[in-house]
């Protein structure tokens, strides 16, 4: 059995909510059940991730959504959560450990929670950044991005590039809470956050909800759903764990492996989906996925356009530091949007005749490296 992706939902985004998690999740499978127009008794498998469902985990959900499953999942890995979800998935529809799989990550957000979700993320980032009164990930950033930076000479324009296009994608993407246009020297100008990071370099929290259904390519033909092929995945988790700071992640290792188990070369990749919630992690993940050397990102930067009607799009909904991060949803909108585009079903600007699409997903900062690493090259059906 072939399991395919299907019916990529995102539940717009709102920059703070009194709703819960809870409640991003419900509607996001009330939403995929009608466009799969199936009833609730067929989803017999869910992959989920958030950082706010406590006390609850995917088990208590469960109840919530009046689901009865034989086949539960809960993956707790922020930025990498798509990716494995969609490993996961796939394996259980191909095993025949379940028929439709609901891959939902959901996140609700007030001043109140992201303060509690940043004191509790990690034991490292507690030990490493509160005794020096920061928290959250700005200042963990601010060390990849001054330490790649003098490695190997990216500038703040070369950075500023990539979010400048990013908000270009956005402008025609509905559900982006960032849709005015960023200009490079408004970018350069921005109020400083942690030196080198700026104001536009930084993800904007907020709340919402991304999902997708895996279940096998006949029944997606057989409801008439518009869906994808998984060509291959891979996941790496604390990879280079040697290293005193992090320049490069688990996708190195797995790439080779990744492209030939789909069968496809670099040049053939239509569209890229990173995930960005700081412009140097994208960097990392182009190179480290071999679409450039390993110091070399600045003048891939430099020779690219990024935008969806250009050269190498990249990030076509205009990512999180366009769209904003809605959490654990941020690991899975890069996978909605992609299969939006293969699919001839785009929110926003199509990228013309696009057919293979490459996703990748990086999540778990802790202080000076993140742990989770993920990628999947998906084509048309």
């Amino acid at each position: 059995m072939t399991a395919v992706i299907t019916c990529p939902i995102t539940i717009p985004y709102t920059r703070f909510s009194d709703n819960s998690a809870h409640w991003f999740a419900a509607r996001t499978l009330a939403e995929m059940l009608q466009a799969a127009h199936l009833e609730k008794a067929a989803i017999d498998g869910l992959c989920f991730s958030s950082f706010t469902l406590a006390p609850d985990t995917a088990v208590g959900l469960t109840q919530h959504l009046g689901l009865s499953l034989r086949w539960l999942d809960h993956i707790p890995m922020g930025g990498a959560a798509g990716i494995v979800a969609l490993r996961r998935a796939v394996r259980a529809v191909e095993a025949g450990d379940a028929r439709v799989v609901a891959c939902v990550g959901a996140d609700t957000n007030s001043p109140a929670a992201f303060e509690a979700t940043l004191g509790d993320f990690s034991r490292f980032s507690q030990d490493a950044v509160w005794p020096y009164g920061a928290g959250g990930p700005n200042a963990s950033f601010a060390l990849l991005t001054s330490y790649y930076m003098r490695e190997y000479g990216a500038t703040r324009e070369d950075f500023g590039k990539l979010c400048v296009s990013q908000r270009q994608n956005a402008l025609s993407f509905p559900s982006a809470l960032l849709r005015k246009p960023l200009t490079l020297e408004q970018y350069l100008n921005a109020r400083p956050i942690a030196d080198p990071i700026h104001l536009f370099d930084c993800v904007m929290p907020c709340a919402g909800a991304e999902g997708f259904l895996v279940m096998t390519q006949q029944r997606a033909r057989d409801l008439g759903l518009r869906s994808v092929r998984v060509l291959s995945t891979c996941e790496r988790h604390n990879a280079f764990a040697d290293d005193p700071i992090q320049m490069r992640g688990g996708w190195a290792l797995d790439r080779d492996e990744l492209f030939a188990r789909a069968g496809v070369r670099h040049e053939q990749i239509d569209l890229l989906q990173t995930y960005d919630d700081y412009p140097v992690i994208s960097v990392l993940q182009m190179e480290d996925l071999g679409f450039c050397g390993k110091g070399e990102g600045p003048l891939f930067i430099r020779e690219q356009t990024f935008t969806n009607d250009g050269t190498f799009p990249h990030n076509t909904s205009g990512g999180q530091l366009s769209c904003g991060q809605a959490g654990a949803a941020g690991g899975f909108l890069g996978m909605t949007d992609a299969v939006r585009q293969l699919t001839g079903a785009a929110l926003g600007k199509p990228v013309v005749d696009a057919r293979v699409a490459l996703v990748s997903g990086f999540g778990m900062i802790n202080y000076d490296r993140g742990l989770c690493c993920g990628a999947t090259i998906l084509a048309t059906a």
